[in-house]
């Protein structure tokens, strides 16, 4: 069994599979905004759930920078060089913990998931922030793990800053006043659309992918947006810059587990 835990910026999701590689148990909780809270919460929830089971590995994705299993720095819950996998060892029977960056993590579930899987694939997540995983010929990309593209500096609305502080999910909701699964406003959605360009233009460019998977709690309502954020790519870039394929996460709010899941199958072969 394979256990994976998807920390997010507001809720925490824990799936088991099986050696086949379908989910067997799923559930949530909120995610602590401490570390010890956070990781005395985890430890009661993967205990009471599988301490009776024969877990292989656990994967614990995070909404940050992570280096040699610790998180250097998560934005949006504050976290600081936050060792998780020395705070979780020896639970569930000892089971080896590793520890990336969930976009990486997503990238890469997504990616193998494609019919074909390209040279280079972007995964962005948009939701409470928005993060990226850039996968190689199938692989989280070793060079480029620790980019995150929601602190791209772009310009918008005359100012530059950070893309994530006005296209993410969070920045949606203070703008509009609406989750997205509320908006019906063809105009609210080209404008939205028209945020999320602009960390786009800035990056295509510089890393000219075969495809672009949109994945996060935005990626779920792709089709609200694609047709407008299609063409505002292909109206600004440069002539010469081919505009990627552009598609919805095959599992928009579960993709982090997956990649969790093909994470710990890759490692354990190894």
């Amino acid at each position: 069994m394979i256990i994976a835990v998807d920390t997010g910026g507001t809720k925490t999701l824990v799936a088991s599979f099986d050696d086949k590689g379908q989910i067997d148990q799923e559930f949530k909780f909120p995610t602590p905004k401490d570390t010890a809270t956070y990781v005395h919460t985890l430890s009661q929830q993967l205990e009471a759930h599988f301490g009776a089971d024969d877990v292989d590995a656990i994967v614990v994705a995070l909404p940050g920078i992570v280096k040699d299993g610790v998180a250097i720095w998560c934005n949006n819950l504050k976290w600081k060089n936050f060792d998780v996998g020395a705070a979780l060892k020896g639970i569930l029977g000892g089971a080896p913990i590793y520890v990336d960056n969930d976009a990486n993590l997503a990238g890469l579930a997504e990616t193998r998931q494609l019919a074909t899987i390209p040279a280079l694939s972007l995964y962005v997540t948009i939701s409470t922030g928005i993060g990226s995983g850039i996968i190689t010929d199938g692989q989280i990309h070793h060079a480029l793990r620790f980019s995150e593209i929601g602190r791209s500096m772009v310009e918008y609305d005359g100012r530059v800053r950070e893309w994530e502080t006005f296209a993410s999910g969070k920045a949606i909701y203070r703008t509009y006043g609406k989750y997205a699964r509320d908006i019906k406003s063809k105009r609210t959605w080209y404008q939205i659309a028209d945020r999320i360009s602009r960390g786009f233009l800035a990056t295509i460019p510089v890393l000219q992918p075969d495809v672009i998977i949109i994945g996060g709690s935005i990626g779920t309502y792709f089709a609200h947006y694609q047709h407008d954020l299609k063409g505002l790519l292909k109206e600004h870039l440069p002539d010469h810059i081919p505009l990627p394929r552009i598609v919805k996460a095959k599992h928009p709010e579960q993709a982090v587990i997956y990649g969790c899941y093909y994470y710990a199958v890759d490692t354990l072969a190894r």
